[in-house]
């Protein structure tokens, strides 16, 4: 669902997208082309042409087209933009309001302290042994208790059926085995999605505690021990899972195909003149990946990325990378 960030559903998108491909079509041409029930075909229609994603002339049987996407869906991108600083306000304002009751009571049973990398990393442990359903990730670049890949306890617990949600920033596939380490958790079960930015480290399980560090420390931060806080059931910690489900909602689904790591290596092309790497390449774009990072992660320069962005716009008919983006979503080369 590459639109659902624009509130669009799984079908909804399928039906526009269809409609981008052709200049008009009545619904049951759509349901014909599409396999969708006509009758959801003419529902999901009106939804469309509801949020102005389509039009339609008067004359029966009505003949529908695409509205262009910059038109349909920028505009709809921006309002969940500013849901989310509206989301980020008011995260701020329960946190203040959570302060101002905890010191009117003991906050002892509601937030433990943890200082040190080794008893955060035993925390850490500890409530993924005991998780029963789900946890709740923010993943920032550079660990501060526990470097990537090293998180044993997640392969046990997804072999038990928990369902481990994880958001990266883009600066985490900076370092080198980044993608493969996510490549790993993704084929055991994980579903992992991506975001230009984060704003804290974070882990939660079964929405009923939180693992939060308050201040920098660890190999990669400040010289001191990290200080985190061990959150239970409180204002602040379903504060800090609404923060997760919004900045969920906007991010980029990562996905592993069956070829695996292809880095340094040139496939043969398919028949739509990509190789194994320039797939790879659009996935890690997409995601918001830097260049210096793309090339990282494939073991190629800067400059042989660069020349195989250009090639890959020259292809899809881009002027821009917003427009490759959009080109290889299209056409299915993601």
């Amino acid at each position: 669902m590459a639109l659902a960030a624009a509130g669009v559903s799984e079908t909804e998108e399928a039906v526009y997208r269809h409609l981008v491909t052709t200049d008009r079509a009545t619904a049951d041409d759509v349901a014909k082309r599409t396999g969708i029930d006509p009758a959801e075909v003419r529902r999901v229609l009106g939804a469309l042409a509801a949020k102005g994603m389509v039009s339609h002339t008067d004359v029966l049987p009505r003949q529908f087209r695409a509205t262009p996407p910059d038109v349909a869906l920028m505009p709809r991108l921006k309002q969940n933009a500013d849901a989310l600083d509206l989301a980020r306000s008011e995260a701020a304002g329960l946190l203040q309001l959570y302060r101002d009751t905890m010191r009117r009571r003991d906050a002892s049973e509601l937030i433990e302290v943890i200082t040190g990398a080794e008893a955060l990393r035993l925390h850490l442990r500890q409530i993924q042994a005991g998780v029963q359903e789900e946890m709740l990730w923010f993943c920032k670049a550079q660990y501060v208790a526990m470097p990537s890949g090293s998180n044993d306890a997640e392969f046990e617990a997804l072999g038990r059926g928990v369902r481990y949600r994880v958001l990266y920033e883009k600066a985490f596939f900076d370092d080198a085995g980044a993608v493969d380490n996510v490549v790993a958790g993704v084929r055991a079960g994980e579903t992992a999605r991506a975001v230009p930015h984060l704003p804290l480290r974070l882990a939660v399980a079964d929405r009923a505690i939180a693992v939060c560090p308050l201040v920098p420390g660890g190999p990669h931060g400040s010289p001191d021990e990290p200080t985190a806080a061990l959150v239970r059931d409180s204002n602040l910690l379903a504060a800090l899972i609404a923060l997760f489900e919004r900045y969920w909602e906007d991010a980029v689904p990562l996905d592993v195909d069956g070829s695996g790591s292809v880095a340094g290596t040139d496939g043969v092309g398919g028949s739509d003149g990509l190789t194994p790497v320039d797939r790879r390449l659009l996935a890690l774009l997409v995601t918001g990946v830097t260049d210096k990072a793309v090339a990282t992660q494939l073991g190629l320069s800067r400059r042989t990325v660069q020349r195989r962005i250009q090639r890959l716009m020259e292809l899809a008919g881009a002027a821009t990378r917003m427009q490759l983006a959009w080109q290889a979503a299209r056409r299915g080369w993601l």
